[in-house]
């Protein structure tokens, strides 16, 4: 495992984002949503951070992305903010923050910017969704797209299953993405859809796309951090990798804090203070 330092510490910015598709080079995304785990990505050397409301689930221990809210999407996007020096910070917008017209996403965008200090956000959605699109890219806020599976959308599909596996989904998948880049997005995420789909994403299109559960042949790729990190003992689907083993890690550290407490070896004389 290389503990090298990134040598490119260049600001990474969506101009950047396409030059890397340009040459060739993969983007690597990961999302965060405290300062301390920000940091330690940006520091690696990641390209982007995405605030996610994925933290509903891996933060806040809900079932869908759906309880989010855009104070609490603030607060998350604020303490990364903090912490990040190169990355591009993307915010989501969560659910309802841009379903009820193009006034109130972009009320919601502007302050995800302004107060939260993001460098672009999020929304998930295709071509219905690019008249929102369109007016918040007018206004001079950069938006990263989502299609494919979209986890606020779980209500309507029911399931976390595989998109785009039927010719006819697949198309317009295909076109959404395209819709997408049209309406001004920078950069489209592909979620969990057929590997040959994927390409056929990506060399439609001018703009990256990143790629979870999508396969090889995206621009870039993104993971939930808690699940790359082994955090999450009930949830490895075939996509994620785990890069570490932290659950187990942490639950050993925990038991032996608590062995030492209760035996009366923590604190010892050398973590004491005397007068």
């Amino acid at each position: 495992m290389s503990t090298e330092r990134p040598t490119d510490t260049r600001k990474v910015t969506t101009l950047r984002l396409t030059e890397m598709k340009q040459a060739g080079e993969k983007v690597s995304a990961l999302t965060a949503y405290d300062f301390l785990t920000a940091r330690l990505i940006d520091q690696a050397g990641i390209d982007v951070i995405l605030v996610g409301d994925s933290a509903s689930m891996v933060f806040a221990g809900n079932d869908t992305t759906l309880p989010m809210t855009m104070e609490e999407m603030l607060y998350h996007t604020r303490v990364v903010t903090r912490a990040v020096k190169r990355a591009l910070v993307i915010a989501d917008m969560p659910f309802g923050s841009y379903h009820e017209g193009a006034d109130k996403a972009l009320h919601n965008a502007i302050k995800l910017m302004k107060e939260g200090r993001a460098e672009a956000v999020k929304l998930e959605g295709g071509a219905s969704i690019c008249p929102i699109v369109e007016r918040i890219v007018d206004a001079g806020i950069p938006v990263c797209g989502h299609i494919g599976l979209q986890p606020q959308s779980i209500h309507t599909y029911g399931t976390y299953k595989t998109r785009g596996t039927q010719p006819d989904e697949a198309q317009a998948i295909l076109d959404n993405a395209r819709a997408l880049q049209d309406a001004g997005a920078f950069a489209v995420v592909v979620e969990k859809v057929p590997k040959d789909l994927a390409v056929r994403i990506t060399a439609s299109l001018e703009v990256p796309t990143i790629g979870i559960g999508a396969g090889g042949g995206c621009d870039g790729q993104i993971l939930v951090t808690p699940d790359m990190l082994g955090m999450n003992r009930q949830f490895q689907p075939r996509f994620v990798r785990r890069y570490a083993k932290l659950a187990e890690d942490m639950h050993s550290a925990f038991q032996n804090y608590h062995h030492d407490v209760r035996a009366g070896d923590f604190p010892n004389e050398g973590e004491s203070y005397t007068a």
